[in-house]
Order: structure tokens, then sequence, then C-alpha cells
């Protein structure tokens, strides 16, 4: 490892971004407001349950409300619209949160576009991704939201720069490339059709990694002194990127494992706040 890289501590971003909440919380329990957060798990995947289990959890130490709601995994598409909808006319919840991915057999596409966009916290949504495209969305997916928060956070320079995005997920490499044009860079996304992909990753200042493949990005296809985000998670904790070699050309990069993950968790709670001012 270069003695200029930054190894990129997420989780100080992430406590940092929810000391600041803490403040808002206050103000609106003053006003009789406990921002809550419902989420919806359906079936019984055991790394789904974990992922719900560390956002209550977060929730819990933080002052904001949560409500967690299972739902049997032979439950249907109508069925689980239902219990959104119920979700979207109770005015003591703020944010929903539907863990993903669902059973096969139901829609999830139709079930995302049942959460209200006022309470879309988890940017899931059709509205909330076109709202993304044109630069104003209230609740940005919160994994690229998280990607921006640390490089803002870094003080990595995004106007002007080349960022290449290795995957293309309606909630993750579409909204980031996105975020990362609003912000002036240069941005190529790239995919599992992309040609001669390392050369592609090569050129790039700015490799956020979201392509959900263990160890994929390879350390000769940084370019040096490039600043490198990883927002895979893959069994093992093991990121998209290859780090033990990646970090050595790097100029920043994200640990692994931590990735993105608790500054996503952060956000979540970011929004949820955001949401119970919005609506209060």
């Amino acid at each position: 490892m270069t003695a200029q890289t930054v190894i990129l501590e997420v989780n100080r971003v992430a406590t940092d971004m929810k000391e600041a909440l803490k403040s808002r919380i206050d103000i609106l329990a003053e006003k009789g407001i406990v921002p809550c957060l419902a989420t919806i798990l359906v079936g019984g995947d055991p790394s789904s349950a974990t992922y719900v289990k560390m956002k209550g959890n977060a929730c819990k130490r933080l002052g904001i409300k949560s409500i967690r709601i299972e739902l049997p995994e032979h439950i249907s598409t109508e069925e689980l619209i239902a219990e959104i909808q119920k979700l979207n006319v109770d005015p003591s919840v703020h944010g929903i949160l539907l863990q993903h991915p669902v059973p096969q057999h139901i829609d999830e596409r139709a079930a995302f576009e049942a959460i209200r966009i006022e309470k879309d916290v988890d940017g899931v949504t059709t509205l909330g991704f076109a709202q993304n495209a044109f630069g104003f969305a209230s609740f940005p997916s919160c994994t690229p939201a998280a990607i921006l928060a640390i490089m803002d956070y870094y003080q990595i320079e995004m106007e002007g720069k080349h960022a290449v995005v290795i995957g293309r997920s309606p909630i993750l490499g579409k909204p980031v490339s996105m975020m990362l044009l609003h912000r002036n860079a240069t941005v190529t996304m790239c995919h599992s059709k992309t040609v001669n992909l390392e050369e592609m990753v090569r050129l790039a200042d700015i490799v956020v990694a979201a392509v959900g493949k263990p160890n994929f990005i390879q350390g000769d296809w940084i370019k040096p002194g490039a600043a490198v985000l990883d927002a895979g998670y893959n069994a093992g904790n093991i990121g998209d990127v290859d780090y033990e070699a990646c970090k050595d050309r790097a100029s920043a990069i994200t640990p692994v494992p931590a990735g993105v993950g608790p500054v996503t968790i952060a956000t979540l709670l970011k929004h949820t706040v955001d949401a119970a001012e919005k609506l209060a």
C-alpha cells in the first residue's frame, strides 16, 4: 500500500451522520413526533432477517421508532400491497422499507410502486428514480447516497473526474451514475456485456464497484491514484473489489468487510428523519 492511500473509514462517516441526527430527533420529540421506520420482511431468508434486525437496532440506538412486519413466504402480491397501503395511511409511520429480495412469486416492482413517494426512504420507486435522474430526489437510493456521502466526507473530488460504475441495477448502479453526473463527473456505466471492461476501469479516476461478484475488480485494473468505492456484498463478507490487490494502487479505498454498509444504514435513518420533518 502506498503512503498516499487513504482507507475510507466508513464507520466514522456513519457515526458522524448519526450524531448529526440527534438534535433533529430531539426537536421533533418536543413537538410530540417520533420518527418511525416500518420494515417489511417477507419469508424467512436468514440474510434478510439479519439486515432487518441491524436496521431495527440502529433505529433503537438513535431514538427512531422501528416497526418490524413479518409476513409469510406464501403471501400474494396483492396481500403484500394491502399491508403496504396500511402503512401508507398511518400518519405515525414516516418511512417504509420493503426488504428485498422477496420470494420469486411476488411482483417485487409492483410492491415497491405501492409505497408512497413521501415514505419511500429507501429510494425504490420509479418516481423516486425519476426524481433522482432530474436531480431533486428527497430520498435517493440509500447505497448511492452513502457512496457520495463518503466521498464528500473525505473530500474526494468528483467534478471533471472520470467515474466508471460497474453495475447497472436500478437501486445502485444507475442512480449512483446519475448522482455522479449531477456532481459534474464524466460517467461510464459498465455491466456484464461490456467489452474490454478492464480497459474501461483503467481509465477511471473513480471506480464504483456494484456488480455483485466477489473479488471481481482486479488490482491491475486500477489506475494509480484512483478512488475505489466497493458497494459489493458477497458471501463471506467479500466485496466486489480484490481489496489487497487494489489498495496498493488506489489513492483512497473503502475497506472490506464493512464497505459502504454502515453509511447506507445511516443514510436510511437520515431519510426517515427527513421524512418525519416533512410530514410534520
